[in-house]
Parts: C-alpha cells; structure tokens; sequence
C-alpha cells in the first residue's frame, strides 16, 4: 500500500521472543507514562516538569488528542501567570516558540496528523490574542515559510493546502491591523498553485486553491469582461492540455468541472464571466463537447469522459430547451458509462430515465 506514491510498510512481521519481550515492557512503560500525565493533571499539576512529560508522551503517539488538551491547559496556566509588564511579553514569546519548536519534528514524521496542526494553529492564536501586534505578525511570516517546505515534501497534503489558507488570511488581517500597506498575496497564492500543478498535475488541493483564487484575482484587477473571457479561454487550454496528458485523472475532471459551471446559468454570479449571453454559452459547450470527443478516440474505457459529455448535454438542454447536435449518441454514452462505473449505475439510469429524447 502507498500514499501519494510513498510506500508503507507491509504489516506486521515475525519477531523473535527477545523482541516480543522488549515490545511489552515498551507497551507497559507507555502505560506507566500514560497513568503519571493523567494523574498530574487531574491534581491541576501544570509545571513545566508536567509539560515535558506530556511532551514525551505525544512524541511517542502524537494521535493521543486528549494530552494534546492537557497541554494547552498547562500553556495556559504558564501564560497566565503575573508577570511584569517588562517581562510578559518576552516571557510569553519565549513560551509560544518554544512550543512551536516541538511541534517541527513531529510535523515532518507525522505530516497527516490533524491534532499537531490544530495544536499549533491554537499557539499562533495565542499569540495574536497575547503578544504585541508585531510579533504575532512575524510568527505568522515564519509559518508561511514553514508550510512552503512542508508543501515540498508532500505537494498534495491536504492539511499543508488549508493550512496555509489559514496562514494568508492571518497575514492579511494583522497588516490591517498594522495599519501598513497591505500586501495583496492573491497574485503570489495563484503563482503558487500553478507552479505545483505543473510540478504534479494530480494535486487536488492545488486545482481546488486555484478555483477559490480565481474569483477574487479577477476583482482585484479588476478584470473586465473581455479579459475575464480571455482569462477563461487560457483555463480551457490549461485544463485541456491536462487532460490529454492523463484523462484518467479525477482532480484534473474536478477543476474541469468547475468550468464547465462558467456555461451553467445556475452558477452564473460565481464563475469566472458572468456576463456571458445564452449563445456564447451554447458555443462553448458546443466546443467542449467537440473537445471531448476528441479525447475519447484511445480513451474509450475513460468513465469520466462519458460523464462530462452527459453533464454538459443536459446544462445544453436547459438553456435552449434542445439537445447538442450529438443527441442520437447520449444513450450509447449512458450505456458505455453504466459498464464503466456500475457502482453507480443506478444514479445514471434515475438521471437516463428524467431524460426525454427525439430518438
């Protein structure tokens, strides 16, 4: 088994009686472990001897969420301690890093682990709520640094992706704050994602950013509608040249998806041209639907070919009240992708059966 292309290990394997041995007294000083934290913290023990042994503890299973909670309790109880105005600050700043700091090695051995990242979104909010301005700003500087080399290691890690739209917003509000200039990270965000789809064209989280960009990188140019039809021809080609390199791939048809909404009025005040008029849409369906029965010619076991030909027959249908000219091939498309994918073929004989036909 692998994940993202990095492989696991197969399972578990024989050991001799020695390791076996060695194992249980592990399991057994665990234990022990696990007894002396809780026992701490229920007699409201919240040293800093109690902080190191929850952080052995979380080193040795960072999934134990509960200790993650006894942790920030005891943080909390050393950040509130009175302190001199002099000092708090300082003292606070050393706390918060010092934590941070912890937290690097078990990011990097642990990447996929939800309870270390919100452990450490809940110490940057500490800091924007308990230091001066501009040293919480520089903490959220340094974790855009952070999640740029966690991205690297693992280009598609969902977690890195959120966390870094976190880390963005942040900047942003606490320049405000700041009352500086406010640096506009929309265009430098776009940039980013297109370098990683292009260094892995099969990065879900890196099509769904640029989805999410898109919208408000047109208004901050204040694109106007022939630059915004401009723009969506390129995504069409981007998409296109995509998809012709793996049609197999599921996050290149879910960033396809999302244009094709451009030629939906449902979705007409989210996509990418609004103003679009009724025949421009049925041209560019039209034109993809050419498109796609181009690529079907060497991918005709391709499922979600068939399924974005059916998808955009029926936005066709909606408009104009009539079919594409392909008509007298959907029920052969439904047939094909009813063999392909028969998971589902009762959603496509419900969804086939809605349908009425000339033919």
């Amino acid at each position: 088994m692998a994940s993202h292309g990095v492989p696991r290990g197969s399972g578990l394997k024989p050991t001799s009686e020695q390791a076996r041995k060695k194992e249980l007294r592990k399991i057994e000083e665990y234990k022990s472990l696990v007894e002396q934290v809780n026992n701490e913290v229920c007699e409201e023990h919240f040293t800093f001897e109690v902080l190191e042994l929850t952080s052995k503890l979380l080193t040795l299973n960072p999934e134990f969420y509960t200790i993650w909670n006894y942790r920030r309790l005891i943080l909390q109880h050393q950040l509130n301690q009175q302190l001199s105005p002099d000092n708090e600050a300082q003292s606070h700043c050393e706390l918060i890093l010092n934590d941070l700091n912890f937290l690097i090695p078990l990011l990097r051995k642990y990447p996929k682990c939800y309870w270390i990242w919100k452990y450490r979104l809940w110490l940057l909010e500490e800091a924007s709520n308990r230091l001066p301005r501009a040293d919480s700003h520089r903490f959220w500087q340094q974790e855009l640094g952070l999640v740029g080399k966690m991205l690297s290691l693992d280009s598609r890690n969902f977690h890195g992706w959120g966390y870094r739209r976190v880390v963005i917003s942040a900047l942003e509000s606490s320049q405000s704050n700041l009352n500086e200039a406010v640096l506009i990270f929309t265009e430098d965000e776009f940039k980013y994602a297109t370098r990683m789809i292009e260094s892995n064209l099969s990065n879900f989280s890196a099509w769904h950013i640029r989805s999410k960009l898109i919208p408000r990188l047109l208004n901050e140019r204040q694109a106007s509608n022939v630059e915004r039809e401009a723009f969506l021809e390129k995504e069409l080609e981007l998409i296109q040249r995509a998809l012709y390199t793996d049609p197999y791939d599921q996050s290149l048809w879910f960033y396809h998806q999302y244009l094709m909404c451009s030629f939906d009025p449902k979705y007409s005040s989210q996509v990418i041209v609004p103003n679009l008029t009724s025949d421009q849409r049925l041209e560019f369906l039209g034109k993809e639907i050419e498109k796609l029965l181009e690529m079907l010619d060497g991918a005709e076991d391709c499922k979600w070919i068939y399924q974005s030909l059916i998808q955009l027959s029926r936005i066709h249908n909606a408009q104009s009240h009539r079919w594409p000219a392909q008509e007298n091939q959907i029920r052969a498309w439904f047939m094909e992708l009813k063999k392909l994918d028969p998971l589902r073929s009762g959603r496509w004989n419900d969804i086939e059966q809605q349908l009425s036909f000339d033919a």
